[in-house]
């Protein structure tokens, strides 16, 4: 006998929020960066845990599982990149619930408690959702030039991961609009748009994720949508008195104590502190940008942006810079 049991938890500032949820619903988790999390599992009836076995695994895209914590009564072990940062709670002899600490991006995605009881089994599952933000992003070699590995490598570089569908579909019921298309971490290439024009599927088609389809993760060369969380440290425009070329520009955060920003962090400061500075300046990858979360004139007027202003020559001496310094 196969039962399934869910739950909605809300972390917040002051603790957690449990709701009960109708039968065939999937348990939501949001959580920040950093923070420790439960994952709810119970087993229900007379039964206790003492000698079942407690199954916890990480479902990904291909519908395959990464065992996260195996628990049979007390021997417990623990896989891969979740070792020494999960363990259960364990409040009573039927609790199976999952405590994750230090979260990190990788730790998004769906999670499967089994607990499997003689011939009983319980399942839950748990989505796990983190805050952030969705980003496009191309290279300093222009549009549609990473094939899959590369788009992986270049969110990593800038602080993030390729985005799934259900963050990018999100950003887009918050407004987002962007005519380039991206690859997404089920190995699907899409763009969002909530104002429909020629250039862009069409005047007659509908707003919503324009879908490529499952693309050729070697050959095929599109952009990226990457995903970043909050912050784990402080993100600046390092005020000085003079424009700075790329070399300057890294030297001087490392002397301020800090390291030249990703495109990440300025996302991440952007669109989770509302960080708003109208100073174009260089980041990691080369590019220039700036945060403008309060439009006006001559500063994205028309809308709160990160504003591009592209990949110049790095030994120019026109722009500022922005750092970050991680918190220790």
């Amino acid at each position: 006998m196969i039962a399934l049991f869910c739950f909605t938890l809300v972390v917040f500032a002051s603790g957690l929020h449990v709701e009960p949820q109708d039968s065939g619903s999937r348990t939501k988790v949001y959580a920040n960066r950093g923070d420790n999390i439960t994952l709810p599992c119970r087993l229900e009836g007379q039964s206790s845990l003492f000698g079942n076995r407690i199954k916890w695994a990480k479902v990904e895209n291909d519908s395959s599982e990464t065992n996260v914590l195996i628990s049979m009564g007390p021997h417990k072990k623990t896989y891969g990149n979740f070792q020494d940062r999960v363990y259960l709670l364990e409040v009573d002899d039927k609790d199976g619930t999952l405590v994750i600490t230090d979260l990190d991006l990788n730790d998004y995605g769906t999670y499967r408690c089994e607990i499997i009881n003689g011939m009983n089994e319980n399942i839950v599952e748990v989505d796990l959702e983190l805050q952030g933000v969705v980003f496009p992003y191309s290279p300093r070699l222009g549009r549609y030039n990473l094939n899959f590995q590369d788009a992986e490598t270049a969110c990593l570089e800038q602080d993030a991961v390729v985005a799934s569908f259900e963050q990018l579909y999100e950003e887009w019921r918050n407004g987002m609009d962007w005519c380039n298309a991206g690859w997404l971490n089920d190995g699907t290439v899409q763009y969002p748009i909530t104002k429909p024009r020629e250039p862009c599927g069409g005047m007659r088609s509908s707003a919503g994720l324009r879908n490529y389809g499952q693309r050729d993760k070697s050959n095929s060369r599109y952009d990226v949508f990457c995903f970043t969380a909050s912050l784990k440290g402080r993100f600046y425009y390092l005020i000085q008195p003079e424009k700075l070329n790329f070399d300057e520009a890294v030297n001087m955060c490392k002397r301020d104590g800090a390291e030249i920003a990703k495109v990440g962090h300025i996302y991440a400061a952007w669109k989770l502190q509302g960080y708003d500075r109208c100073d174009a300046g260089w980041l990691a990858d080369g590019s220039v940008r700036y945060p403008i979360s309060r439009p006006r004139k001559n500063c994205s007027p028309t809308e709160a942006a990160v504003r591009f202003v592209g990949f110049p020559d790095k030994k120019q001496k026109l722009y500022g810079v922005y750092c970050y310094r991680p918190q220790l």
